[in-house]
């Protein structure tokens, strides 16, 4: 028998009307079956300062997790710059290299993609989603970011999420959401 692919999760965020909210669905799939419905994928960090959320398997995002808030104690607090290191350790790092995961970070100035191959990315529109879900949502948030301009943050990323779980099977309504402080 093969390697079990794991598929879960959608994450999104979104800076809009001067907040930064993101947010993920629950759910955790194991070859065509829901391993877990409530996983929370979405971290504060730094007093809320900060919020992450990851998407791939668990055990990898977290040890990127561990190592991004290393990377932020080291960096006093700087998000980018500790994305930045977090990125050159990926690339360099065997072990790293093979982790099978990605993050999302924001803070109240940006949000930045950590991509799984060491790549740190700020996504046009100030919309920023990885997942199995990704480009429902991300789809979602730049049409109610265009044509509804007055909804908050939050809601566009309520609303996307809930689109994406619609759509995508390996994405839930189970939704944890988190607004940067």
């Amino acid at each position: 028998m093969g390697k079990i692919k794991i598929r879960s999760t959608t994450v999104l965020a979104v800076v809009h009307n001067g907040e930064v909210v993101v947010g993920a669905d629950g759910q955790a799939t194991m070859g065509s079956y829901v391993a877990k419905s409530n996983v929370k994928k979405i971290r504060s960090l730094r007093e809320g300062k900060i919020v992450t959320g990851f998407a791939g398997s668990t055990a990898d995002a977290f040890t990127l997790l561990e190592r991004f808030e290393e990377k932020l104690n080291s960096y006093s607090g700087n998000m980018k710059r500790s994305a930045i290191e977090l990125a050159k350790d990926w690339r360099m790092d065997r072990y790293l290299r093979k982790l099978e995961a990605m993050l999302v970070v924001a803070n109240e100035e940006e949000v930045l993609v950590l991509s799984g191959t060491g790549d740190v990315l700020e996504p046009d529109n100030q919309i920023a989603a990885i997942g199995s879900g990704a480009m429902y949502a991300q789809s979602a948030a730049y049409a109610l970011k265009k044509h509804a301009p007055t909804m908050s943050a939050e809601d566009i990323v309520r609303e996307s999420l809930t689109i994406a779980a619609d759509i995508c099977i390996y994405t839930n309504h189970n939704l944890v959401i988190e607004k940067v402080k």
